[in-house]
């Protein structure tokens, strides 16, 4: 415990620090003082909507997986599952490259089919964060998250190509960027999306509008309190106002993560991966409720007061977190491993440790019984 002289230390010298750095919040205020006068009101709209959305194995916490062993699972907000799939941080990537693809060449999975789509069969190609599975080097869990969002924008490249029977706007859980790509094949892959997007209004007159919400982001993060002191959507209706790109290069450390398409050539090697326009969004009625950062698919951002006014009915009945969009709290929810679930998977990790034991299986038995962390007891 600080003793009460130190703590007098602390006080002045973080004040004087404060001080100091007065001149960063007068500056983030002159940056984010335009946006006021920009700010545009939310017509609500009516349309379909879906979201799509992942649960990973390996952020429940498992009482016991010695193996490390992630579900990779995807579904949307109507429980449909696309992907269930079990991994380890050493699985072979050469087991997974096969997955993917039948006997024949052609895609099995929604990974597989966006593989396809850009030309390469193999997941290294695909991504320099997958790296070839080697005794010399150490394994990083890392690529197994890595591996996890390549399967989610490889169902939502599926997705868009399905028939929609009225005009659809998907919600992904995550704002329209990803850095996971191999230099130039996430904007070959956003081309491709636009493709069959283009596709349904051509063929069948639907459109099909794509957005990404997130929950947090570096933007709003570091522009919150000059809003709040600006005004910025501090408004007693729902809107949105959109954030010019410098703003976001000022935020993030990644050039190539803020500046998206519009400022790269179309086959330009270092091309961002970006695929979104941000704006920032409150579906609030009154002055303090949230404020979200929303990613519009780039080349629908004229089209912001459609799409978010249809994600406005939405985010409306948005529980147990108000306004925020329903459909992306089902898909969280039919995608959670809890309770039953979650005790089914454990007993499965039991059974397929036990089956590799043999003789040894009755320490097992035992080993179950033993509390693995007595350092608890102590909060009883």
């Amino acid at each position: 415990m600080i003793d009460p002289a130190s703590q007098a230390q602390l006080r002045e010298a973080i004040t004087d620090c404060i001080r100091a750095d007065r001149r960063v919040l007068d500056r983030l205020r002159e940056e984010i003082r335009p946006l006021k006068h920009a700010t545009c009101r939310i017509q609500p709209r009516a349309t379909t909507s879906i979201s799509l959305i992942g649960a990973d194995g390996g952020n429940h916490q498992l009482r016991f997986d010695p193996f490390l062993i992630q579900l990779i699972r995807v579904v949307d907000s109507s429980d449909n599952e696309y992907c269930l799939e079990v991994v380890s941080p050493t699985t072979p990537i050469q087991k997974l490259n096969t997955r993917q693809f039948a006997a024949d060449g052609s895609a099995r999975t929604a990974l597989g089919e966006m593989m396809r789509f850009l030309g390469i069969d193999s997941l290294t190609e695909l991504s320099p964060m997958i790296r070839p599975t080697s005794q010399e080097r150490p394994v990083s869990p890392r690529w197994v998250e890595v591996y996890r969002e390549l399967v989610e924008w490889g169902v939502l490249f599926a997705i868009l190509k399905k028939d929609f029977g009225a005009d659809t706007l998907i919600v992904c859980d995550g704002l329209l960027r990803s850095v996971v790509f191999a230099r130039g094949l996430f904007q070959r892959l956003l081309r491709g999306m636009q493709e069959r997007i283009d596709a349904h209004w051509r063929n069948n007159r639907r459109r099909v509008h794509l957005a990404g919400v997130a929950k947090h982001s570096k933007v709003l993060s570091r522009y919150r309190l000059a809003m709040a002191l600006e005004g910025v959507l501090q408004t007693d209706y729902p809107a949105y106002v959109e954030v010019p790109r410098e703003l976001e290069e000022r935020s993030y450390m990644r050039a190539d993560f803020a500046p998206g398409g519009d400022h790269a050539g179309e086959e330009d090697a270092t091309a961002g991966y970006t695929g979104g326009r941000m704006f920032l969004v409150k579906f609030g009625a009154h002055r303090h409720d949230p404020i979200w950062p929303v990613d519009i698919f780039e080349p629908q951002a004229g089209n912001a007061q459609e799409i978010l006014g249809a994600l406005l009915a939405d985010a409306m009945n948005g529980f147990p977190i108000p306004y925020y969009p329903r459909c992306l709290q089902k898909a969280h929810e039919n995608a959670a491993l809890v309770d039953f679930d979650f005790e089914v998977l454990q007993d499965f990790i039991y059974e397929g440790v036990r089956s590799t034991l043999g003789k040894e299986a009755g320490i097992l038995d035992a080993f179950q019984l033993l509390d693995p962390d007595p350092s608890q007891q102590r909060y009883e």
